[in-house]
């Protein structure tokens, strides 16, 4: 940290001040959590068990659904707890760890969505040579790209954030660690800083949006000269991803895309995006995956089955 910061703790302000409402908030966001964690395990543990689901896009769907459990964990566990506190403190240090994990389990969830795109691209229009390239291999240096992005977005986040000086105040109005309200709190001028984070987070974000929905757009345009049941199954799975997409990328570009606020709606975007969306995404692909709800039943019977031998 630099020689000036004389702040060694902050204190969250929170997503309200009555303690009321922060209990209710705690006895509606906890089961939603809770959920996060068993959805996405279930859909990790049914692809890593169930022999019908080797292909490259289920071995992408559990990886995704292990860094939704990842990055929900790195803010929301104490987000919750902190519904139960008076005073919400965390130790700087601690605040910019927070920021790291978040942003590289984010980006991370960026880039694996991209290879999803890209998995669904080859599959559907060009299903002949699919095989040979999405062959195993490529799939897990895909991986290791999507984790490697990630990390290298982060360590610029915070080289950035740990040469900023902290001498006061230590109040940080969000619910939880994040750039923007962190950058308020330094004692300098941070609209370069706010000007890297706008190109490295808010930029990133929409130019991976666009990305992703040109492919789609590709996907949905070379549909046309298949069977209805071809077009069908295709856009069931493509529609499954635009709206994992669209929950991810929507609040995402709304918070870093445009000068930081303290307004109570931008607590409340980024708590729908922490809480809420890595909920909805295993939702999203087991209902409308037939393959996977087909394997979540196998699971269950066979547990099922167990448990009264």
């Amino acid at each position: 940290m630099a020689r000036t910061n004389n702040v060694t703790e902050l204190i969250i302000a929170g997503l309200f001040q009555d303690p009321e409402v922060q209990r209710a908030c705690f006895v509606v966001f906890l089961p939603v959590y809770l959920a996060t964690v068993v959805g996405n395990g279930l859909i990790v543990l049914t692809v890593r068990v169930s022999k019908s689901l080797r292909a490259p896009m289920y071995f992408f769907l559990s990886h995704l659904s292990l860094v939704e459990i990842s990055y929900s964990s790195t803010v929301v566990p104490k987000f919750i707890t902190d519904l139960l506190s008076e005073i919400k403190t965390i130790s700087l240090e601690g605040c910019v760890a927070q920021i790291f994990f978040f942003h590289f389990f984010g980006v991370a969830e960026i880039f694996l969505l991209t290879v999803m795109a890209y998995d669904r691209y080859v599959a559907i229009c060009k299903p002949l040579h699919y095989t040979a390239v999405m062959s195993r291999p490529v799939c897990h240096r895909l991986l290791a790209a999507s984790w490697l992005g990630g990390f290298f977005h982060s360590t610029v986040q915070i080289i950035i954030t740990l040469q900023l000086p902290f001498c006061g105040p230590n109040v940080t109005d969000h619910s939880f660690c994040d750039l923007h309200p962190l950058f308020k709190l330094a004692c300098t001028d941070t609209s370069v800083e706010g000007v890297v984070v706008l190109a490295n987070s808010g930029l990133f974000s929409i130019f991976s949006f666009l990305l992703l929905v040109s492919s789609y757009i590709v996907i949905l345009v070379s549909l046309r000269n298949r069977s209805a049941e071809g077009r069908r199954k295709a856009l069931s799975t493509c529609a499954s991803h635009l709206t994992v997409v669209a929950l991810f990328f929507g609040p995402a570009i709304f918070l870093y895309m445009r000068p930081a606020s303290t307004f109570t709606e931008d607590k409340l975007v980024a708590v729908f995006y922490t809480v809420v969306t890595p909920m909805l995404n295993p939702v999203i692909y087991t209902l409308r995956n037939a393959e996977m709800k087909v394997a979540l039943k196998s699971l269950w019977g066979r547990k099922v089955n167990s448990g009264f031998q």
